[in-house]
């Protein structure tokens, strides 16, 4: 009885120390979820993950199910994931799965769809716009610059804005590709006529600035707006096709600008904030650092820091420790130093577009390819070191979303959710 009893006592403590060690060897949630444009930040990183160490060995399907084409990111929200897609080249449709085990929970739809200029139309012409997601809303950005809030429970339509329609606002040539912001109960949005703050709750307009024209070389916006302080005041910053702008959140007043140079208003990048400095790099352009200062008299203006010849062109760069890493216009990938601007290393090509998720804490980068290559790569400000790659689609554009231990990679034709363990 005795010996049994030993047994039993080793076996239940193997039992902890097994469940201990499985865990410990998890990826440890991010505290947020993956709710809106690149990430819980808006900045593309996880500041508190452990990721295991490679991707072939780790990475197993949880789950996928074939969709319409969209360029549209997938969010996460209350073990829900959200996906768009444009179905028939008609409408725009809205789908909810279970993040555990992908069934289907509700869909929504609308009319929507539109073409694109025939010079653009290779990079498609379905909704490219990702959704924003806080506990009792889902807002969602047609090609058409029609904003539909939902339910993220139900799929209930709670508003939709058309805003051609309701604002007589010029539609954009190239279809609504902005991603909205929600902050404080309120949704702002760069569309066709210009930037919008909105009420959450009803999507009444409050103001609207930085209007746009119906020009396809200026009209409209190619990038998304984020929320920053600087100089003390809490702030969006905007990229429009022209210039880089400080927003005030309450009134919508302009408080500092800076004209960026690009090709045909091909200013895309979301900005990406250095402290309270900006960067910014755009098609044709330049690589610019700008320090966003306030003088004596309160007035906030910027000053540049550096420059660097380096341009961007779609894929908005991650920063971890003083190194920015940037998928460029050339189809190369580079380093460069936060503080002098000059290149660390830059690679050989790759494909057309990266999107990114950045390891603080392990000094990774997860990157998605255009043709559907996943990489993981170390965060080494000395040479580019490729930890691992895989196959994880054949054609995917929207942005790579990590929640957890899952990896949510959205391919032009269908959602694949992944485990990482």
């Amino acid at each position: 009885m005795k010996n049994n009893l030993q047994r039993v006592s080793l076996f239940a403590s193997t039992c902890v120390f097994v469940l201990c060690f499985t865990t410990a060897n998890a990826i440890e949630p991010s505290g947020s979820r993956w709710s809106q444009w690149r990430g819980p930040d808006r900045d593309g990183l996880i500041a508190d993950a452990k990721w295991p160490g490679g991707l072939k060995d780790h990475l197993t399907l949880a789950w996928e199910h074939k969709l319409g084409p969209s360029y549209s990111g997938p969010v996460v929200a209350d073990n829900r994931v959200f996906t768009t897609e444009t179905v028939d080249k008609k409408y725009e449709r809205v789908t909810a799965f279970s993040l555990d085990d992908g069934k289907e929970l509700w869909t929504a739809e609308w009319e929507g769809s539109m073409a694109v200029p025939f010079f653009a139309a290779s990079n498609g012409d379905w909704i490219r716009s990702t959704p924003a997601c806080d506990p009792g809303h889902l807002v969602v950005a047609g090609m058409r610059d029609v904003m539909v809030c939902l339910e993220p429970s139900t799929g209930k339509e709670l508003w939709r804005l058309d805003m051609p329609k309701q604002l007589g606002t010029p539609l954009q040539a190239f279809g609504c590709v902005c991603s909205p912001i929600i902050e404080s109960g309120a949704v702002y949005m760069q569309s066709g006529g210009g930037l919008l703050k909105l009420e959450l709750d009803t999507g009444k307009v409050v103001w609207q600035v930085l209007n746009g024209s119906g020009d396809m070389m200026t009209g409209g916006a190619f990038s998304s707006p984020i929320i920053s302080t600087i100089g003390g005041q809490k702030q969006l910053v905007v990229a429009t096709r022209e210039e880089l702008v400080g927003i005030d959140l309450t009134d919508g007043k302009t408080l500092w600008n800076e004209p960026i140079e690009s090709f045909r208003g091909m200013n895309i990048l979301t900005p990406v904030m250095v402290g309270e400095k900006v960067f910014s790099s755009a098609h044709s352009g330049r690589s610019r650092l700008f320090e966003i200062g306030v003088n004596d008299a309160g007035a906030i203006s910027p000053s540049q820091v550096w420059e660097n010849k380096a341009q961007a062109y779609m894929s908005t760069p991650i920063t971890i420790g003083d190194s920015l890493y940037m998928h460029m216009k050339n189809e190369r990938f580079v380093c460069i130093d936060l503080k002098t601007g000059e290149e660390r290393w830059t690679s050989t090509t790759f494909g057309k577009y990266w999107s990114m998720v950045g390891n603080v804490t392990a000094k990774q980068i997860l990157a998605l390819d255009s043709d559907g290559t996943l990489r993981l790569i170390a965060a080494d400000p000395k040479e580019l070191r490729i930890i691992d790659e895989m196959k994880v689609a054949d054609d995917s554009w929207a942005h790579l979303a990590v929640d957890g231990n899952r990896v949510i990679v959205r391919a032009l034709d269908s959602i694949v959710v992944y485990d990482w363990r």
